[in-house]
């Protein structure tokens, strides 16, 4: 009798457990259905009928991704291209420059490198918008405002979490699989590549998707740094989608806003089962 008290208490616990996080499934996934529904929609109606569906008069079909694309002098295209440039370049130099000195902090144990590693930590509670006028003075200053230095800029905003994560990793690889690399000859750089760096795997994919999304979806840092007139990222673009007296095409935007974000949720799905693998073996030990 007692045991099955138990089992009914425990199967009304998960029933409930599961309708707490469908609900916040759903909360999460509305603003999406939100912009997927508004972008298939004429303006006018996506100020009155938010969330209705759009059928009838309302439907506009792809006439807003058209007019998105083709609005204003400034190529949509070019946008992307920006986005993907500054994305796979800034990702690329976080992987590699965070997990080389990942991998020394962890091997070295001194007092500077254990500094560095707290400072590492430590930026990571440090809010953007208190450097943010100093970095843009100081990335203008070092010329560090085009597509191919910025960045040099998210390497340094992006160390923080891939440098603890990384160090995490490096710790619970058994040591004795580099000595064994040293005594065949390998010097520090070919045991990093050849030994370290496919170890790093899983570690090396949860970073890459979290600073991915990340890059590819940040507004404030490139709109500071980057010559706007010159170089516009995707979130920027779909900010300037601005008629006379500034008003806003609702429909044109949401449809940038779901072409934008379209690539990442396909990448996202695509590597998740590597995410939460990642993380665990990233925050074994600090």
């Amino acid at each position: 009798m007692k045991k099955a008290n138990t089992l009914s208490a425990q199967r009304r616990n998960k029933t409930i457990l599961s309708i707490v996080l469908a609900v916040i499934c759903v909360i999460y996934v509305l603003p999406v259905l939100t912009v997927v529904i508004n972008s298939f929609k004429l303006n006018t109606y996506v100020k009155t009928d938010t969330f209705a569906l759009p059928t009838g008069e309302m439907y506009a079909g792809f006439d807003n991704f058209i007019k998105g694309m083709t609005f204003g002098n400034y190529p949509f295209w070019k946008s992307v291209t920006y986005s993907v440039v500054i994305t796979l370049l800034s990702t690329a130099l976080i992987l590699i420059g965070t997990s080389m000195a990942a991998w020394y902090i962890a091997r070295v144990d001194s007092l500077v490198c254990r500094g560095i590693y707290y400072l590492c930590v430590f930026s990571m509670v440090v809010p953007f918008q208190m450097v943010m006028y100093t970095l843009s003075k100081t990335a203008d200053t070092l010329k560090l405002n085009t597509p191919w230095t910025i960045p040099v800029v998210y390497l340094g905003f992006g160390a923080g979490l891939a440098v603890f994560m990384f160090v995490g990793f490096v710790k619970s690889i058994p040591l004795e699989i580099e000595e064994a690399a040293s005594i065949d000859g390998c010097g520090p750089v070919r045991t990093y590549f050849s030994v370290v760096l496919p170890m790093l795997k899983p570690t090396m994919i949860s970073v890459g998707i979290l600073e991915i999304m990340w890059i590819w979806n940040d507004y404030l840092l490139p709109y500071l740094v980057l010559d706007i007139n010159k170089y516009r990222t995707i979130p920027i673009h779909i900010q300037y989608l601005k008629g006379s007296y500034g008003t806003v095409d609702l429909g044109a935007t949401m449809a940038l806003i779901l072409l934008s974000i379209i690539p990442v949720i396909i990448f996202y799905l695509t590597c998740q089962k590597h995410i939460i693998k990642g993380v665990a073996a990233g925050a074994v030990k600090g």
